[in-house]
């Protein structure tokens, strides 16, 4: 018995970082709220729908917790997301897209989102779906924008 639960904890421990890994990370030299200004700006600049922007710690603050700054906007392109959509509807469960912005303990700012290659697995997409290659490259320039220092 203990060794069953020893190898369960085992496997659940193995799939934590390969999750982990489906995550792009990036580290801002800014604020929360200047970062996520400045993707919010970049995403409506590239002509993309800002569909919300979610305040995490504001959330937390009206029940009266506390929450590290932490802002998650979700945005996306039709063009884009409908032939996902098409070749899997589940893939909407995943759509539109989504960046979270967070200060650490430490205050260093980072941004994090799902890698889009993880649709292709979870929904059982074409690998070569032209429009993963777009939302990847997407997702690369407008967080590269908003951690800028221009």
């Amino acid at each position: 018995m203990m060794r069953a639960i020893a190898m369960a904890a085992g496997l659940v421990m193995a799939a934590v970082p390969a999750l982990a890994q489906d995550l792009v990370a990036k580290v801002s030299p800014h604020d929360v709220v200047t970062t996520m200004d400045r993707l919010e700006s970049a995403v409506e600049e590239a002509g993309a729908e800002v569909f919300a922007r979610v305040d995490h710690a504001a959330g937390a603050e009206k029940v009266e917790m506390e929450l590290r700054p932490t802002q998650l906007l979700i945005f996306g392109n039709p063009k884009l997301g409908t032939p996902a959509m098409q070749d899997a509807q589940t893939a909407g469960l995943d759509l539109p897209l989504r960046v979270l912005v967070y200060a650490d303990g430490e205050g260093a700012v980072h941004v994090t989102y799902a890698d889009p290659e993880t649709l292709v697995t979870a929904h059982g997409l074409p690998e070569e779906a032209e429009y993963i290659t777009k939302m990847t490259e997407a997702l690369d320039n407008l967080t590269a924008k908003a951690i800028g220092e221009e």
